[in-house]
């Protein structure tokens, strides 16, 4: 096996509204950066309002940046599960929409493991009350949302989330 000399790795989440998702995952140690945009659709160069009518096929999703010396992508997904429903299909709180799914966007094989097997660790540990519905699929061009979007709960806080850091909990290794 081979050591993994890389710097920075990525990340690529969806689970709602991309305001409150990179507002709290962009404050956990390791992160480097965020940036909100759109992923996992059919249409070249979406926008904002093409994606929330509906008809893009893409997601809100958050693409982060982090220094795997100081932070693991499990750690990652870990609290991605603390921050969102992944028990609700194409929903998260009042956004409903496929634009608001609860994926994983991998960038290899690594990434996809490490996501099933946490998925299945959550689903043994009986963590969510309904079934996981969490997409996981292979990261296609991740498109950056406009400047408006970006850091939006920085410039407007008092602006509009779903998310929150649900109560602890542990997971036995």
């Amino acid at each position: 096996m081979t050591q993994d000399t890389r710097t920075e790795n990525i990340a690529i989440l969806a689970g709602g509204c991309f305001w409150g998702m990179q507002d709290l995952i962009r404050k956990q140690t390791g992160v480097i950066s965020t940036r909100v945009g759109y992923t996992g659709g059919h249409t070249p160069n979406p926008t904002y309002n093409e994606v929330c009518i509906g008809d893009t096929g893409h997601a809100e999703a958050i693409e982060i940046t982090f220094d795997p010396s100081q932070t693991t992508y499990r750690a990652i997904l870990e609290f991605f599960f603390q921050i969102h429903d992944p028990t609700t299909e194409n929903r998260q709180g009042n956004d409903i929409g496929s634009q608001y799914r609860s994926a994983i966007f991998v960038v290899d094989d690594e990434q996809a493991q490490t996501a099933q097997s946490l998925i299945n660790i959550l689903i043994d540990a009986q963590i969510f009350p309904a079934p996981i519905v969490t997409q996981i699929v292979k990261a296609q061009e991740f498109h950056t949302a406009e400047d408006g979007h970006q850091d939006y709960l920085v410039k407007y806080p008092d602006g509009y989330t779903c998310h929150f850091i649900r109560p602890q909990w542990k997971l036995s290794e």
